[in-house]
């Protein structure tokens, strides 16, 4: 791979711009097309780009197993707590009006908001621990 020069440069210089954009799409996603499934697939896309291009050892420095898989978890954590939270505040699971009663559709965009950044965390994490396990695969030395 140390042949590859032109490719782990270029990576190093895409990787950073792919996980910002991620980021755009999330916080954009409530105004527009885009949102927490699209912001969590580009993230992962971003991760699984340096992992073929610097392998799977060095990628899971970066981010290590355990963190892609509390990611998995961690999102639906974060979902259903916002649903929750609706309930406890006297509303119906997911019923984000109830998070400013005197402003409601600031409760929406909170709510929105929220949700979606449980959605993207969950789908980094599932497809960053799908990507490690086909990349692990018949490998004893990981």
């Amino acid at each position: 791979m140390s042949d590859q020069i032109i490719l782990r440069v270029a990576t190093k210089i895409v990787v950073p711009p792919i996980v910002l954009f991620a980021l755009y799409v999330q916080f954009h996603g409530d105004f527009g097309p885009g949102g927490g499934f699209q912001a969590g697939v580009i993230l992962a896309a971003a991760l699984i780009l340096y992992g073929l291009v610097f392998g799977l050892r060095r990628t899971q420095k970066v981010a290590p197993s355990w963190l892609v898989r509390t990611c998995a978890s961690l999102g639906v954590l974060i979902y259903a707590l916002v649903g929750v939270e609706g309930i406890v505040l006297g509303g119906h699971f997911l019923n984000y009006s109830v998070f400013f009663p005197l402003h409601p559709e600031e409760g929406q965009h909170l709510g929105i908001l929220l949700v979606e950044l449980g959605v993207m965390v969950t789908v980094f994490g599932v497809m960053a621990t799908v990507f490690y396990f086909f990349a692990a695969r018949g490998r004893e030395d990981l």
